[in-house]
């Protein structure tokens, strides 16, 4: 997630919790509203957990990065890639450039689907420099990674069409998926819904929902509700990450933040547990931000309500 001022600080520590309720352990998965809706199966968190260890190991092997414009980033795309591959995707590299740098998205297609009701879920892949990004963001880039191959897994057959993209180059401005819709110019019309993950496994975690879109709010908060888990509206990110180029086209856009460099209020901290007057992740864009950063509770909470968004929204 790309740095703003603080102007919200004070907006966001004011914030209550919409309900107060001790974290509980991740259940199988929320049941699906509809009885003609195929319930989302569990994420595994030790499935997600090893795609930030590659992640990690690729960081370690790239100058200690997974930035923009440099090797890190590649091998990034790479693994992904093979992963999606592997699995019956259909995937393309969308390149760009981007301070003198080739950048490049990666996008993923399901088979099947009405092509003009499509659902998109993304996360940007690159880091800063100062670290490798295993929390910014690879937590949300191997969170629906994982969602994907569980697509796969399941052999769904969703009647709308699914696609999934890996973003680049984020940490400059939203660059990547900026380029991504203004080349898909109208085509913008046919995205039924965007769903954003940037930051999902914050080692002091929160549970930050985006109220851009009621609807795509209300999936998220009502799956967080059967699990007691207390949520908030989401407001350290508004047109920070990149749902913004995708809500400024016009498209619905929803998601979920576990919480950067803002500091957690006591009344979080009872809803959440965790350390109040600290930040929700100290290591924000720093070398620290490694897959020692994890908050595994948080990391699988989320990606389980992402996997449930995908199945409720796509069928």
């Amino acid at each position: 997630m790309i740095r703003s001022s603080r102007i919200r600080r004070a907006a966001l520590a004011a914030g209550t919790c919409t309900a107060v309720a001790a974290l509980l352990g991740t259940a199988a998965v929320a049941r699906a509203t509809s009885p003609h809706v195929q319930a989302a199966p569990d994420i595994p968190v030790a499935g997600i957990k090893a795609h930030l260890d590659q992640l990690q190991s690729i960081a370690d092997a790239n100058g200690g990065n997974r930035a923009h414009g440099q090797a890190g980033y590649q091998a990034s795309i790479d693994y992904i890639k093979g992963k999606l591959d592997a699995a019956g995707f259909t995937t393309t590299v969308q390149e760009f450039d981007s301070g003198g740098a080739k950048g490049s998205n990666l996008i993923a297609d399901w088979p099947g689907g009405a092509e003009d009701s499509t659902v998109m879920a993304g996360s940007h892949l690159d880091s800063v420099e100062a670290g490798p990004g295993i929390n910014d963001n690879g937590s949300g880039s191997a969170g629906i990674l994982e969602v994907a191959l569980a697509v796969s897994r399941e052999h769904l057959k969703p009647t709308k069409h699914l696609r999934f993209a890996w973003w680049g180059d984020e940490e400059d401005g939203m660059v990547g998926s900026r380029h991504y819709v203004d080349a898909l110019g109208a085509g913008t019309s046919k995205i039924s819904a965007y769903l954003n993950f940037d930051m999902i496994g914050s080692p002091n975690p929160g549970y930050f929902v985006y109220d851009d879109d009621a609807k795509l709010e209300k999936v998220f908060k009502d799956w967080f509700a059967a699990k007691n888990i207390a949520t908030e509206r989401e407001t350290e990110g508004d047109g920070r990450s990149d749902h913004a180029p995708f809500k400024d086209a016009g498209v619905p856009v929803g998601g979920l933040f576990s919480g950067a460099d803002y500091i957690k209020t006591a009344a979080q901290a009872k809803a959440w547990g965790g350390t109040a007057g600290k930040a929700f992740d100290a290591c924000y864009h720093r070398s620290c931000d490694t897959s020692k950063n994890i908050d595994d509770t948080a990391l699988h909470n989320h990606t389980d309500a992402i996997a449930n968004a995908i199945w409720q929204l796509s069928s």
